[in-house]
């Protein structure tokens, strides 16, 4: 007999760690890392989960999440919203109280997903390959505990970003968060160009990585 998968997701890993990234860099968070991604970004740095897995359904989610002692909960992926019945499985954790963020990139509409959730919404720069793919909708409904993140590879990401933000009145919306891509673009130069240029975004490094380098399930 088939079993339903109306409240399944296909789940690469469930793991518990630091939040390296976002406005909540540093808390104990669990990590629901689904499988899947229709896009194809040159600096990517979770290939692993385009594929794998295994179909989990929300009630085992919620059980392996239980077994932490903390708030937060980052969806993560891949892409998460490429499994519409992410939204399910969101929903509920809200409803349990839990701190939820979403680590989705700009390419698909975010309008439906819960709001209690903070978005983090990861504009896809020229540097990435995949700039064409981008929603620019989704700067249209901002609320102020989303975050919009830009990952730069190089002046002219840098110099994109910072037009699509003032386009866009991005920092009036929400956080806007900047960091360069690993063994590419240089931190300090990064750093020195938001000080020059005095913009109000949030610089941040993946504290994961500065911990435990590129490796699944941190």
């Amino acid at each position: 007999m088939n079993v339903s998968r109306d409240e399944q997701l296909k789940v690469h890993e469930i793991f518990y760690s630091l939040q390296g990234e976002s406005n909540t860099s540093g808390w104990p968070t669990v990590f629901v890392r689904l499988t899947g991604c229709p896009l194809r970004c040159s600096w990517c740095d979770t290939e692993y989960a385009f594929y794998g897995g295994q179909w989990m359904h929300y009630d085992q989610i919620i059980t392996e999440i239980q077994q932490y002692k903390t708030a937060y909960v980052c969806i993560t992926g891949g892409e998460p919203l490429s499994q519409k019945r992410v939204h399910g499985l969101i929903n509920l954790l809200v409803g349990q109280k839990y701190q939820v963020s979403l680590e989705t990139s700009g390419a698909l509409p975010t309008d439906q997903v819960n709001p209690a959730v903070s978005r983090v919404i990861d504009m896809k720069a020229p540097g990435s390959g995949e700039v064409d793919k981008n929603d620019y909708s989704n700067l249209s409904h901002l609320r102020h505990h989303d975050q919009v993140k830009f990952v730069i590879a190089d002046e002219i990401d840098y110099q994109w970003a910072v037009e699509l933000m003032k386009v866009h009145y991005l920092n009036e919306q929400c956080t806007v968060l900047m960091s360069p891509v690993a063994d590419q673009m240089s931190a300090i130069t990064l750093a020195d160009w938001i000080i020059k240029d005095q913009l109000p975004v949030r610089f941040q490094l993946q504290l994961h990585k500065q911990l435990w380098g590129n490796t699944p399930g941190t």
